[in-house]
């Protein structure tokens, strides 16, 4: 017996948005667009087609080489900038599924969050801040590789997409705190941004663990208690609470005593992992190759690329610079450095 198929096309899945999707849910055909208008595709909604130009992207694949929190680690299996970004995406597609939101939003903003981070993590992100004097936010060189970097002046993405990476950082306010200097447009974006602590503090306990620098009984009771033991627990306690707390609701929500043992575990994740005497050694050696690689390029412009050479006089000196070093990945940066600052070895 042979059935007929039609294609689940651009229009078709539109339809299917206006039908099923939550009333909260952004819709592809009511996005506010794209600077620069474009043909539509005959296949693909709108926020389809940005989670594939963010996947096919350059900035994209170098995430594989990004530090997350540890500094090139030796270890096959310690996160990094790209395993945690897709970590991030596959919790925030749960949530947004179980809540029935735009999955092709939720994930394009999920990919794309990270795209401007620098190399060697956050240490590389307060180097960069610290020495430029316009300052340096990795969700705000997020926005600028989309917008401007990455391919022929940007990838032209809708305002839904841009704006949820621009606001998509949580930096160490308190989670779903209300004086949040970034307020995300959209129920998708607010899961991304929800989504993105959750993976970072369950995923990194699992490599501090595999590292040595916390036990498993260093953990607080109490919070254990609350958000479970494992890995798998937490993060299965945690989503199920948001999708409770949060179906048929405008904004994202959570139980408040979950809440309160997730603020509180983050906080020791800071307190033991992040700003540990362990990590403090290397972190501020990669600070330091940060500092130097941008005063060396600052003083010896003409070595820069010759793409970014053509920018420098519309943009300045300093911020065509302040996009190279973000965009290297670890092994680049310290082979420059390498290069650069390092003796060759005679023979």
């Amino acid at each position: 017996m042979e059935y007929t198929v039609k294609p689940f096309n651009r229009v078709s899945q539109e339809e299917f948005e206006e039908e099923f999707l939550s009333p909260y849910a952004t819709k592809s055909s009511q996005s506010k667009g794209r600077q620069i208008k474009e043909k539509a595709c005959p296949l693909r909604a709108d926020f389809q087609r940005d989670r594939d130009r963010i996947i096919h992207c350059k900035s994209f694949r170098r995430l594989k080489h990004k530090t997350q929190v540890f500094i090139a680690p030796f270890g096959d299996h310690y996160r990094t900038r790209l395993t945690h970004t897709l970590e991030v995406m596959q919790i925030a597609r749960t949530i947004s599924r179980a809540l029935r939101l735009n999955e092709d939003l939720t994930e394009a903003i999920a990919l794309g969050h990270d795209l401007g981070h620098t190399p060697f993590g956050h240490s590389g992100e307060d180097a960069l801040n610290d020495t430029y004097p316009e300052g340096f936010q990795h969700n705000e060189q997020s926005l600028r590789v989309v917008e401007k970097l990455e391919g022929d002046g940007g990838l032209n993405l809708t305002w839904e997409v841009r704006d949820g990476i621009l606001n998509h950082s949580q930096e160490k306010e308190k989670i779903l705190s209300s004086k949040s200097r970034s307020h995300p447009h959209t129920i998708e974006a607010e899961v991304v941004k929800i989504a993105d602590p959750l993976a970072y503090v369950n995923h990194d306990i699992d490599d501090a663990l595999r590292a040595g620098i916390i036990k498993e009984r260093d953990s607080p009771e109490e919070i254990s208690h609350i958000l479970g033991k494992t890995h798998k627990e937490r993060i299965d306690r945690l989503i199920q609470d948001i999708v409770k707390e949060s179906i048929g609701k405008s904004h994202i929500a959570m139980d408040k005593d979950l809440l309160e043992a997730f603020n509180e575990l983050r906080d020791f994740m800071y307190k033991k992992v992040y700003l540990s005497p362990t990590l403090a050694k290397e972190k501020e050696k990669a600070y330091q190759i940060v500092i130097n690689l941008y005063n060396f390029y600052t003083n010896n412009s003409n070595i820069l690329p010759v793409s970014l050479k053509n920018r420098a006089e519309e943009e300045g000196l300093e911020r065509i610079v302040v996009d190279y070093i973000a965009g290297m990945t670890d092994q680049y940066a310290l082979k420059v450095y390498k290069n650069n600052f390092l003796p060759r070895e005679w023979g």
